[in-house]
């Protein structure tokens, strides 16, 4: 089978055995906002067409090519969800040569009713179930991080943190962006971050702090950055996660490796995931599909 991990700026792919064991990948620019209104199935042809003409006949997608803004929407699936719901749920997608379905994200509410969404994170999850085993938490860092609880094997729910957008804005749209530098990741300063995150007093009153210690000297142009997004990851982690939780991380080994910084400094213990949960994933959903 193929599995394709379809997003909003870029486009993974992998071929698998029938087992799940992937036997090659293909990657492509071509995120959903990059793709013309009717192109999907020109794009993806031109992207695993080789595997067709070899003979595989089944695509499983996920991620944001199943939004509103991708190639067909795929409703939500409300929490708690396994993988037979997932596969269960599957929207089939027309395509010449091979049966596509796309994967559908998941929905929940946080405690006050108001929705939360994920698309492509819960494919992820799946992918990495094994290693989380029947209850846990996962987070998945990123622009819109999400934070999810595993109960019996099944996604329970979930909530979603805008802190690497967030990082991003404050950098490169308020004065706070002037006091940096592009430099290496100060891990002093990150810890310095994160430490004033567990202090009283807002996060808008604990943002101006990056300017005016930057201003009495007390940060340099090259420290600030790194202070930032310590005090953004550490509200972050504070707000998600247990005193003394395990959390397992799945995503980019860098990002990743700053939530586990985090985390160690938040009195938590981090398990970095394999970074091929999606492609996992893609393939425990394809098998379930199968089975339905």
């Amino acid at each position: 089978m193929i599995g394709v991990d379809w997003g909003t700026s870029s486009c993974r792919a992998y071929r698998m055995t029938g087992a799940g064991q992937i036997i090659a990948r293909a990657s492509s620019p071509s995120g959903i906002l990059q793709v013309a209104a009717g192109a999907f199935p020109s794009v993806l042809r031109a992207i695993v067409g080789d595997w067709l003409a070899d003979g595989e006949t089944t695509i499983i997608l996920c991620g944001m090519v199943g939004s509103r803004q991708g190639w067909v929407e795929a409703p939500y699936l409300p929490c708690p969800a396994d993988p037979a719901a997932i596969g269960a749920a599957l929207v089939r997608v027309p395509f010449d040569g091979a049966d596509v379905w796309l994967i559908p994200g998941l929905s929940d509410r946080d405690e006050a009713g108001t929705p939360e969404v994920m698309r492509g994170e819960e494919t992820q999850i799946i992918g990495a179930l094994d290693a989380i085993g029947p209850s846990g938490l996962v987070c998945l860092p990123g622009s819109h991080s999400k934070w999810a609880h595993i109960d019996a094997g099944r996604i329970a729910g979930f909530r979603t943190y805008f802190s690497g957008e967030a990082f991003a804005a404050l950098r490169g749209g308020t004065i706070l962006g002037r006091m940096m530098d592009d430099a290496p990741h100060d891990s002093g300063a990150f810890a310095r971050g994160v430490a004033r995150s567990a202090d009283g007093g807002h996060l808008l009153h604990q943002l101006f702090g990056v300017r005016s210690l930057a201003l009495f000297g007390e940060l340099t142009t090259a420290q600030t950055a790194s202070y930032l997004s310590g005090l953004l990851i550490g509200h972050e982690i504070r707000a998600a996660m247990p005193a003394g939780a395990a959390v397992h991380l799945i995503g980019a080994a860098g990002l990743c490796g700053l939530y586990a910084e985090a985390i160690a400094l938040c009195a938590g213990h981090a398990i970095l995931v394999d970074e091929d949960a999606a492609a996992h994933g893609l393939a425990r959903v394809g098998h379930a599909r199968s089975a339905v």
